[in-house]
């Protein structure tokens, strides 16, 4: 099933982001994870990999089980790091012979080590490079990229991000998913925004929920996200006076009238970055009405 597709017949929904394990021994508990997130009947679940691709195979069985064994649709994550014309081409093979149908086109970080990566380097560049060959080699699959309500890291304007986006969808990209966000205003102006440069595509929110501070500030430090002052003091007070079980409360709160704002104002749907993680997803999803 293409989830371009099911966006436009199943809106508003719920989707959510899993991160695999690089070890096996480990798959046996990340799949109970995803039966129990099973419950809130998500519209689709995206499946990461590694810096580089490193554990992408993973990434293609995992997705494979996540449709076959537990009835989720996948969407495979495929980024332009260390890819070439050959191994696209057979990984998307690989996707297509076990019924995959849809990919989320993305650059990529650089491999772990390599501060000095020079992405000009690739054979493809640019997620808009995959987002093509894609689009040229396999019409069946349906491709959707990354955008930035915040603008990426390293993007010099807001406007050379939006341009970057909006080209994205010109090379075929059939809908979006966004980074991390706390401030809802910088998703509907960001929409806004892509709908009068004429990307008129499905933009679906990324949410994270913030269950400890501690892993809070790592994931913004590797993301570029900001949390708006408030919240943030809210939730240093939180730590100060209850430690991680306040601050599991206050950002599961905070998701959840996130979440629900987005929906009432227009957004397709929520994508949660469950971290892995059952019970603070189930929490939120059984919070919203939707």
């Amino acid at each position: 099933m293409h989830v371009c597709d099911l966006i436009e017949k199943h809106s508003p929904f719920l989707s959510l982001e899993f991160f695999p394990p690089k070890e096996k021994d480990a798959w046996p508990g990340f799949f109970e994870v995803v039966e129990k997130l099973k419950e809130l009947g998500p519209l689709f679940a995206s499946v990461t990999y590694g810096a580089g691709g490193g554990t992408q195979d993973n990434t293609l069985e995992i997705a494979t089980r996540m449709k076959r064994d537990h009835g989720i649709e996948p969407i495979v994550h495929l980024t332009s790091v260390g890819a070439s014309a050959e191994k696209l081409d057979a990984f998307l093979a690989s996707l297509t012979a076990a019924g995959i149908e849809n990919v989320l086109a993305l650059r990529g970080d650089p491999p772990r080590g390599q501060e000095d990566f020079d992405f000009e380097s690739q054979e493809f560049r640019h997620a808009t490079d995959v987002i093509e060959f894609i689009r040229q080699r396999y019409p069946n699959i349906c491709v959707g990229g990354a955008a930035y309500p915040e603008p990426h890291p390293e993007s010099p304007s807001i406007q050379s991000d939006l341009d970057m986006v909006q080209l994205k969808v010109a090379k075929g990209a059939k809908f979006l998913v966004t980074q991390l966000f706390f401030d809802n205003r910088l998703y509907f102006d960001y929409v806004a925004r892509l709908r009068a440069m004429g990307a008129n595509v499905p933009v679906v929110p990324g949410v994270l929920p913030i269950m400890s501070l501690r892993s809070a500030k790592f994931i913004l430090g590797l993301c570029g996200a900001a949390i708006p002052g408030k919240f943030l003091s809210a939730l240093e007070k939180a730590n100060e006076e209850g430690g991680d079980e306040a601050v599991y409360a206050l950002g599961i709160d905070y998701a959840v009238r996130q979440a629900q704002q987005l929906i009432d104002g227009g957004a397709p749907g929520v994508h949660l970055y469950t971290l892995n993680r059952a019970e603070a997803c189930l929490e939120i999803g059984k919070n919203l009405k939707i």
